[in-house]
C-alpha cells in the first residue's frame, strides 16, 4: 500500500462522506486557480496546510513526502518563466516580468496541489471508486479503474521483491551488474503482470463475473454541517482576497 493511501485509510476522516471532502479539498484547489495569486493563492495554501495538519490530523513528515514530488514540479515550471528566448538581451536573458509571473504560477501551482492532497489523504480510493457509479460514471470505467488501482498495488509489490532478491544475489554490486537487474527486474515485472492479469480474468470467469464488480462500501452520509462549513470557509477565503488584493510586485 502506498503511504498516501495508507494515510487516508487512517485517516480522522476515514468515515466522511467523500462528497464532504471533495468540496473542502477540491473546492480550495478551484479557489487556488481561480484567485489572484496574491493573497489568493496564499490564502488557501496556509488554510490547506493548517487543515491538512490540524482537523485532518495528516503527519507533517509524511505530508512532506507526498508534497515535495508535486512542489518539484511545480518549481520547475515557475523557474522556466524567469528567462525568455530571443530579444534585444540575446538568445536567452532575464525575463523583466519573470519574477513576478514565476512567484504568481508557483502560488497558484503548490496551493492547488495541497487543496487535491487534502482530498486524496482523506479519501481512500476503495471509498471513491465505487460511489462514482451512483454519479453517473459508467460501470465499466469504474470496474477498469479498481482493477487498476489493485493491480498497480500488485505489481509494486512484484517489483520489491524482485529488488530484494536481487540485491541478495550481488546483483548491485557494479554500474555493469545494476544494468543486467535493471534488464531482469523489467523484464520479470512485465510477465508477472499479464500472468496476475490472467489469473484475475480467470478467478472472475468462475465466479460469474457479469460485467460489474460489486464491492461493499461503508455505509456514511453527507454532512449538511460539514459541507456548510467548508462552502462557508470558502467564501471567506474568496471575500478576504478581494479585501486584501494587492499588486503582486
Amino acid at each position: 500500500m502506498l503511504p498516501i493511501d495508507a494515510a487516508a485509510h487512517s485517516s480522522r476522516w476515514r468515515r466522511r462522506h467523500p462528497v464532504d471532502k471533495a468540496v473542502l479539498g477540491l473546492g480550495l484547489t478551484v479557489l487556488a486557480i481561480s484567485l489572484p495569486p496574491w493573497p489568493g493563492a496564499a490564502l488557501v495554501l496556509l488554510t490547506a496546510l493548517v487543515v491538512l495538519l490540524g482537523p485532518a490530523g495528516v503527519p507533517g513528515r509524511r505530508l512532506w513526502r507526498a508534497y515535495r514530488v508535486p512542489l518539484g514540479f511545480c518549481v520547475t515550471g515557475a523557474v522556466t518563466l524567469l528567462v525568455q528566448v530571443g530579444g534585444p538581451g540575446g538568445f536567452v536573458s532575464l525575463a523583466g516580468d519573470g519574477p513576478v509571473r514565476a512567484g504568481a504560477l508557483l502560488l497558484r501551482t503548490s496551493a492547488a496541489s495541497l487543496g487535491v492532497l487534502l482530498f486524496a489523504f482523506t479519501t481512500p480510493m476503495s471509498d471513491l471508486l465505487p460511489r462514482l457509479v451512483r454519479a453517473g460514471i459508467p460501470a465499466p470505467v469504474v470496474d477498469v479503474a479498481l482493477v487498476t488501482y489493485r493491480m498497480s498495488f500488485l505489481l509494486l509489490d512484484s517489483v520489491r521483491r524482485i529488488r530484494e532478491a536481487q540485491a541478495a544475489r550481488l546483483g548491485h554490486t557494479s554500474r555493469a551488474a545494476e544494468w543486467r537487474s535493471l534488464a531482469g527486474l523489467g523484464a520479470t515485472a512485465f510477465v508477472r503482470a499479464f500472468d496476475r492479469a490472467a489469473r484475475l480474468q480467470a478467478g472472475l470467469a468462475g465466479r460469474g463475473y457479469d460485467g460489474t464488480l460489486r464491492v461493499l462500501v461503508s455505509e456514511a452520509r453527507v454532512s449538511v454541517r460539514f459541507t456548510a462549513a467548508s462552502c462557508l470557509l470558502l467564501v471567506v477565503l474568496a471575500a478576504l482576497t478581494f479585501v486584501l488584493e494587492r499588486p503582486l510586485t
